[in-house]
């Protein structure tokens, strides 16, 4: 399945993905147009504004890039979702309406048709707005059929590719950059900027308090070791101190001995 279907439904019922501030993929991926009719979807035109290169994840081949490996196959797969969810309450004529969005892991379509079954839709990364997204499309068909209204009832598969291909590109340049077509989207720019810089600030600050509890750690560990160092060298002390008490009282005790046998012998001479 080329767009594994996650959310679908109306405009007043699908919401939009949650806004990630990690690497949120806003890009636009490709723009296409159908003529809706019973049993069949003809592909009016199709621009793959991001490249081969990145829509196929660099390798053109590979069946598991996003639009199953195979060259210019997402216009099919577009096709296919809005076959088996075509757009809803049709807009009146001369307009665009009845807008869908559905959604994968990694991309959204939104797609819309107006009331002749002239279809409009978008791939973008799954952060881009839908409400952008929508906006884009309104603007593409009133560019696309005021050029091209004549052509495409009976216009055959892919015959408008190459005479729209410049309408679609300025569209995707234009709409690209979201901070200059969508004001909310440039509000949240600020807003990333702010939290980036908030996260960055309580980093720091966790990363200032744990070297403030590791020093709060180290102090304690010191003031252990001091208050150890402290009793041993009391303890050490009063030790020396009973040592040298009792080291004093021997040679006391020694000197007054000697003096003793010195003294005795001399008095007994002295009396007789």
């Amino acid at each position: 399945v080329l767009f594994p279907k996650r959310n679908t439904g109306s405009l007043c019922n699908t919401s939009n993905s949650a806004y990630k501030f990690t690497m949120p993929d806003t890009k636009l991926r490709c723009l296409l147009a159908y003529r809706l009719s019973e049993g069949s979807t003809v592909t009016l035109a199709k621009y793959d504004h991001a490249a081969q290169y990145e829509t196929h994840g660099g390798a053109a081949t590979d069946e598991t890039s996003l639009y199953g490996g195979r060259d210019q196959s997402y216009a099919a797969a577009v096709a296919k979702v809005i076959e088996n969810d075509p757009p809803g309450g049709l807009a009146e004529a001369g307009s665009i309406g009845g807008f869908k969005v559905v959604q994968s892991d990694q991309h959204q379509v939104v797609y819309g048709s107006d009331a002749a079954g002239v279809c409009f839709g978008v791939i973008t990364g799954h952060d881009y707005p839908s409400r952008v997204a929508i906006q884009m499309l309104q603007e593409l068909y009133t560019e696309f059929m005021g050029k091209f209204g004549s052509e495409v009832p009976s216009a055959a598969d892919n015959a408008l590719t190459k005479k729209a291909k410049k309408i679609m590109q300025t569209t995707c340049e234009k709409y690209d950059d979201l901070d200059k077509v969508d004001k909310a989207s440039a509000l949240l720019g600020k807003v990333d900027v702010v939290k980036s810089q908030m996260q960055d600030n309580i980093s720091d600050m966790l990363k200032n308090t744990e070297q403030a509890e590791t020093l709060a750690d180290k102090s304690d560990q010191l003031n252990e070791q001091a208050s150890v160092f402290k009793k041993r060298s009391n303890d050490l002390r009063k030790q020396m101190a009973c040592k040298n008490l009792k080291m004093t009282l021997i040679l006391g005790g020694l000197i007054l001995i000697i003096l003793i046998a010195i003294l005795a012998p001399l008095i007994k001479r002295a009396r007789n």
